[in-house]
């Protein structure tokens, strides 16, 4: 006969069976298998490489396997989703950006989950610098004399983007709210095109991402005004900063940082944000990165939160000033 009752030595391995699924559990011989990677838009674009790059090194740190699973479809949402209702044992991970975790929220009526809370934030990985360019016909050598132009034509300067709700977009909306000057913005199908019209001086001004972009203003196909990062970014470093150039506090970077979902253990994220933070630290790591535009930061969780958290409000403000809307 049983030294126990019956009902103890069900509670016992009721316990055990929790325990057992608990996402804390494995956590000390965290991690023991592969982890996916989740990237919301197509291999080979920016968001794509990146992930690669940093998920390459941090397999090697942390002898796993990193698994890079595209999904891209709705502006990020889809990948955000998977990953938000993922199991929260480090396993499944997401390379956000800001359109995911800061804008889609104002930009779309309905989210099958919420920045704020259905995530952990591991680390920011790095920002991409947006460049302020011109057409060369625009008498404006600076921001200063761009300000005063748009301000003595309102309505007469047009900025083009790749479409409504993209980081182009709402980095032109900032800056006329920010600069209080009246300019039309010109949506296209992409950035290429949008490019394209301003160096044939259909539209007078853009945001470009650094890297799509250098190659033109080395050309003199158009001309570099600003960067909208705070500090100058590495690949253009005698570019002043809308800040420098008289806009204050200006920041309209393209941002990109890992998560994972919330209730991950403390101890898996700070496995996480170790291997992050060394593979950002590598120099191999560090010249991909710069290749493509990036200024690397790999920041704690807790700071990464805090720039999430006041990224939200600020581009809620500037989409719903606009009117832009992504819900058809």
């Amino acid at each position: 006969m049983s030294l126990f009752p019956i009902w103890i030595r069900t509670l016992f391995l009721g316990v055990a069976a929790l325990l057992a699924i608990s996402p804390s559990v494995g956590a000390a011989n965290y991690p023991s298998r592969p982890i996916t990677l989740v990237v919301a838009f197509t291999p080979g674009g920016p968001s794509d490489v990146l992930a690669r790059i940093v998920g390459k090194k941090m397999e090697q740190l942390l002898n796993v396997p990193f698994v890079i699973e595209n999904r891209p479809g709705a502006g990020g949402n889809l990948a955000a989703e998977t990953v938000a209702h993922a199991a929260p044992d480090g396993y499944t991970l997401l390379m956000g950006n800001n359109s995911i975790l800061a804008t889609n929220e104002s930009l779309y009526k309905r989210l099958n989950f919420s920045p704020e809370k259905d995530f952990t934030p591991i680390t920011l990985v790095g920002t991409q610098a947006n460049i302020l360019v011109v057409n060369p016909e625009v008498p404006a050598r600076s921001l200063k004399e761009l300000i005063a132009l748009a301000q003595a034509q309102p309505g007469k300067i047009n900025f083009a983007s790749s479409g409504y709700g993209a980081a182009a977009h709402l980095a032109g909306e900032l800056f006329k709210s920010e600069a209080k000057i009246d300019i039309v913005h010109v949506p296209y199908k992409g950035a290429a095109p949008a490019l394209q019209d301003v160096i044939a001086g259909h539209d007078q001004m853009m945001f470009a991402t650094a890297a799509s972009v250098i190659g033109h203003i080395e050309g003199g196909r158009v001309r570099a005004l600003a960067v909208t990062t705070l500090k100058r970014t590495r690949i253009l470093p005698d570019l002043p900063t809308m800040d420098e150039a008289g806009l204050k506090g200006f920041d309209a970077s393209t941002w990109h940082g890992l998560v994972a979902p919330a209730g991950t253990p403390p101890q898996v994220i700070a496995v996480l944000h170790d291997a992050a933070v060394k593979a950002l630290n590598d120099a191999s790591v560090q010249a991909s990165l710069g290749k493509l535009g990036v200024d690397i930061v790999g920041d704690t969780p807790e700071e990464f939160r805090a720039y999430i958290n006041s990224e939200i409000p600020k581009w809620t403000a500037i989409v719903k000033a606009s009117g832009a809307t992504l819900d058809k």
